[in-house]
């Protein structure tokens, strides 16, 4: 009636066992970087930025501040929706 594995069987299935979930879970927090990646430099871009400007997010605390400075500054894309407002405004004149 007792149906406990074997000590013996846990000490040798143990290590792959363990081998295993590193793997895994290396697998996934890479993949997880990958798309948090992808989501960055889509933001940039964008923006009228550089794509490039998103591999900063991996990088500790310039990710903090290259936040503030996206939520904060004047995007390339709006100045240049001024400009071209500005333009139709002084033709239309």
């Amino acid at each position: 009636m007792n149906s406990c594995i074997p000590v013996q069987e846990i000490q040798r299935i143990g290590p792959a066992l363990v081998i295993l979930i590193a793997f895994i879970a290396s697998f996934i927090l890479m993949a997880v970087i990958a798309v948090k990646l992808l989501i960055c430099c889509k933001i940039f871009a964008n923006a009228g930025y550089t794509w490039a400007l998103g591999l900063l997010f991996l990088i500790p605390i310039v990710n903090i501040i290259m936040m503030f400075y996206l939520a904060f500054a004047d995007w390339p894309v709006n100045k240049e929706l001024r400009e071209l407002k500005q333009k139709l405004i002084d033709t239309s004149d």
